[in-house]
């Protein structure tokens, strides 16, 4: 799944690359930075602006290692082996005064054995030093290279010509102290932190492999001669008929032909429960079927899947940048111009006061200093955690469209909820059949039912559907009228059957009187009421609601609890929606809206002050969820909300919000947690290294370290933020 084109063949020829295809090389070819997205290139390498190893734009399922993880951990590896002696012979003399080999020989062989690792094991860092010169955006590489290069550059010249220094600078024995072990030290610390990062920037990624992993691999294609064939899922077109044999995965979106089972969608909604599946039903691909067997036809394949559309949208808000993040950048971006001038006044001070070996003391702790500081855990700060908490949001039901949605969505005080689908079901349903004198229930909606199977009326549906449920045979009917506003007559096996309002009765001379209470009573509860006269005789009362979704009063509470104030919105009767407010103890209605007018009625809240949500799920609600702070799809899987929301749900129901915001505070506060442990760490450990403790406490911090504080920073960030997958939402 990736941005490349597909093109639809009719005959199953081979794929053609053509100028559509930003490489030629199939899928997962475009490289970006997790902190820079405008960086695109067509090949894997580092970000120009901040040095950070490029990663895929599309994630892919066979995820072949990164390549720059392979060279970084190859580079490690020879790094630390080389640099081990290297400290065990600069310590030596000063640990256990004593050393295996004469100094000038010692000086030599670390000579020998630090250049590859400055050289070679540093490369990378060098050319990105580079760079950072070159396009005149520092970075953490500047003064990783500046530090290395200058302890290395000055080790070099120490041991080959030691002559050149002045005498003060010299020992007894008119040598130079070197600092190889330093600069090996810190490249392979430098290297290990890399590698610790790039593989932790490989696991963000596991969310999005699971859910690309969901996908069934092959289909059973049912021919129109009646045989069936395995295919691969690639060959199938909307309109195929599949057959999903239970327990298999459904193959892709569809819609049930024939059969009846329960499938489990917990895979893409995160709601444990089977759903029920019959004829006319819509599957998921990638769900996995229960103990029917289904005959499904596609409606959307490969990349207008849902899965692909969940798959698309998690990678597109992996890559976007929270608005906490700029403050980061701006931070970073005169971070290093201070600590490298920060460094330099070290150096200066030292050379100038410090205690003799004046200028040694004074390189030392100025290439502490730019080691400590350097902000490699500041860049990753944002992006890992925004990764893996819109990774794990998905695995439970909730998009994420990006980063600053989950920033938001942690402000909101007041959430706005469109009744119908939302709060209710969305469809009406038979709630209640009520007979009159010497009737029985069953009998009342037979032929009610009968009757009404010719009607368009919305109502109508949901009496057939409510007398096929208690699995009651209806008859065929005759003679068939429908008066405008008042309801339907028609004669089923010999009765004559009317069935409609008060007015609607007595046109047959039926007067209502005694079920007249009775009908207000669930009238003012929001339902829908409609009586029924057989031969004459009033024969009782069908009601009809738009029953409350049974997740929906949890679910308010919840938010109540968290402090948010529920407002419902709907074009319903004022009534109608007092009842179901009343239910569900929503705090404010607004009812009797237009579509149109529903977006005027976000901006008066937001003008207001408050910081709304929107939950809403049809095409109409699009303008008013792009109107709110947070637009919230409810999951009717319509592209067009899912477009103007800035949250989807794929389970349309209140929880999901209940998740949603569990997710977004646990993310905001990870990057909080990041962002102190990468600065609060950075700050403190400048003046240390720059000898602010020297002359109360002899304390000094040796560039050693500084690096390995460094690569730990890192460690500490990435592992704050893989907590993250472990959330319970």
């Amino acid at each position: 799944m990736s941005d490349v084109h597909h093109h639809h063949h009719v005959d199953h020829a081979p794929r053609s690359a053509s100028l559509a295809d930003p490489a030629p090389t199939g899928s997962g070819t475009i490289w970006t930075c997790p902190m820079h997205p405008q960086i695109r290139w067509d090949h894997p390498g580092s970000c120009p602006i901040c040095g950070m190893a490029l990663e895929r734009l599309q994630p892919s399922l066979d995820e072949e290692a990164n390549p720059e993880l392979k060279d970084m951990s190859r580079r490690f590896w020879l790094s630390a082996v080389l640099s081990i002696p290297v400290v065990v012979l600069a310590m030596g003399p000063e640990l256990f005064g004593w050393s295996p080999l004469p100094m000038r020989t010692s000086m030599l062989v670390q000579f020998a054995l630090a250049t590859p690792v400055v050289m070679w094991g540093g490369w990378p860092f060098f050319e990105r030093f580079w760079q950072s010169l070159k396009n005149r955006s520092p970075n953490m590489f500047t003064l990783i290279g500046l530090g290395v290069g200058v302890a290395y550059g000055y080790s070099v010249i120490g041991a080959l010509i030691p002559q050149i220094f002045p005498a003060s600078l010299r020992t007894m024995d008119g040598m130079v102290p070197v600092y190889f072990e330093a600069a090996a030290a810190i490249t392979t610390l430098v290297l290990l932190g890399q590698v610790l990062e790039l593989r932790a920037r490989a696991s963000t990624g596991k969310a999005i492999r699971a859910l690309l992993g969901l996908a069934p691999k092959t289909a059973k294609r049912v021919n129109p001669d009646g045989s069936e064939e395995d295919v691969p899922l690639d060959q199938v077109r909307v309109g195929d008929l599949l057959r999903v044999r239970p327990g298999e995965k459904v193959s892709t979106d569809g819609e049930v032909i024939e059969g009846h089972s329960s499938v489990d969608e917990s895979m893409i909604t995160g709601e444990p429960v089977p759903v029920e599946k019959s004829v006319g039903d819509k599957v998921t691909g990638a769900t996995v079927n229960g103990t029917g067997a289904l005959l499904i036809r596609a409606t959307r394949v490969g990349k207008d899947t849902m899965l692909s559309q969940i798959v698309h949208m998690v990678a597109e808000a992996q890559r976007s940048r929270a608005p906490i993040q700029k403050l980061a950048d701006q931070v970073s971006g005169w971070f290093v111009p201070v600590v490298v001038v920060v460094a330099l006044m070290t150096f200066v001070v030292w050379s100038l006061v410090g205690p003799e070996p004046r200028l040694s003391h004074a390189l030392v702790n100025a290439i502490a200093v730019l080691i400590i500081a350097c902000p490699c855990a500041l860049g990753l700060a944002t992006p890992i955690s925004i990764m893996v908490g819109t990774g794990r949001g998905a695995q439970s039901g909730v998009l994420v469209k990006n980063a600053e949605a989950l920033e938001l969505l942690e402000k909101i005080d007041t959430l706005v909820c469109d009744k119908t689908g939302t709060l209710t079901l969305g469809k009406p349903k038979l709630v209640e059949v009520k007979p009159g004198g010497g009737f029985a229930e069953n009998e009342v909606l037979r032929l009610s039912a009968a009757l009404e199977r010719g009607s368009e009326h919305p109502l109508a549906a949901a009496i057939v559907e409510g007398a096929r449920d208690r699995g009651l045979d209806l008859p065929k009917t005759s003679d068939f009228a429908s008066q405008t506003g008042k309801g339907v007559s028609g004669t089923v096996e010999g009765h004559k059957v009317a069935l409609g309002n008060a007015a609607m009765l007595v046109t047959i001379g039926i007067h209502a009187k005694s079920l007249e209470e009775e009908a207000d009573r669930h009238r003012s509860e929001g339902r829908g009421v409609m009586f029924v006269g057989i031969d004459r005789k009033l024969a009782g009362l069908l009601v009809v609601a738009d029953p409350i979704k049974e997740s929906a009063k949890g679910a308010i509470d919840e938010l109540h609890r968290d402090g948010i104030r529920v407002v419902m919105l709907t074009g319903d009767s004022l009534r109608t929606a007092e009842a179901v407010a009343r239910q569900l103890g929503i705090d404010e209605v607004m009812a009797e809206v237009l579509p149109e007018q529903k977006q005027a009625k976000i901006a008066e809240l937001r003008a207001q002050g408050r910081r709304v949500a929107m939950a809403g799920d049809g095409i109409n609600d699009a303008p008013a969820l792009a109107a709110a702070d947070v637009g919230i799809a409810m999951g009717t899987g319509t592209d067009v909300a899912m477009e103007s929301a800035a949250v989807t749900l794929v389970k349309g129901d209140l929880n999901g919000i209940v998740r949603a915001r569990k997710l977004s505070r646990a993310v905001v506060r990870n990057i909080r947690e990041n962002l102190f442990f990468s600065f609060a760490y950075n700050a403190a450990g400048v003046p240390v290294a720059a000898g602010v403790l020297y002359p109360a406490f002899g304390i000094l911090l040796s560039p050693i370290i500084a690096g390995g504080a460094m690569a730990l920073s890192s460690v500490s960030v990435i592992s704050n933020s893989l907590r993250l997958r472990r959330l319970r939402l």
